[in-house]
């Protein structure tokens, strides 16, 4: 028996918290001087103007207090719209309405069988009752790939496994390709 190869979720998924990390390192790095100093000419005020920045960067906001001016009347504080589109990150990075629905593991076992595992994503919106069809949608590709004539499904069950963040429904067969004919 072969080991389940790793699925195309798995490597979403972490590449996914990647850009998430970076985006967060990215983040924290933000400051802003309020009081900003000029510094003039060569001679000019530059040592104090380096001990002011470094005062504020060290001890200051992470966020500017900044306004953001869209119209005449319209007008948003940049730190609402900074936590306002973290949120909406982390929404999207939880949900991620653009994965498949459903993450296929295969092993393939001894005279042409091959076992199929589909683990649908804790948060979904629809899908629910198409794994029989996506099982059936990979076996034949698997088919197809492998040159064989046609495959009959040994063994299929669905199920939902429970845990601390909700259940997740489960679907797993066992199907025996057969030779093609001629």
């Amino acid at each position: 028996m072969t080991p389940y190869r790793q699925s195309h979720g798995d490597f979403l998924r972490s590449r996914r918290l990647l850009v998430a990390a970076i985006i967060g390192s990215l983040l924290s790095g933000c400051a802003s001087n309020p009081n900003a100093v000029s510094a003039t000419g060569v001679a000019g005020k530059t040592g104090e103007a380096v001990v002011k920045t470094a005062s504020t960067v060290i001890g200051g906001p992470l966020i500017p207090d900044a306004v953001l001016q869209l119209g005449p009347s319209v007008a948003y504080p940049l730190e609402k719209l900074v936590y306002w589109g973290i949120y909406v990150g982390a929404a999207w990075l939880i949900l991620d309405p653009l994965a498949p629905n459903w993450d296929i593991q295969e092993a393939r076992f001894p005279e042409n069988h091959m076992h199929f595992r589909l683990n649908m994503k804790r948060f979904y919106a629809g899908g629910a009752g198409e794994a029989r069809v996506i099982f059936n949608r990979r076996a034949k590709e698997m088919m197809r790939a492998g040159g064989f004539g046609g495959y009959e499904v040994v063994e299929y069950s669905e199920g939902m496994e429970s845990s601390v963040l909700g259940s997740q429904r489960t679907a797993e067969g066992v199907v025996r390709f057969t030779k093609a004919q001629g």
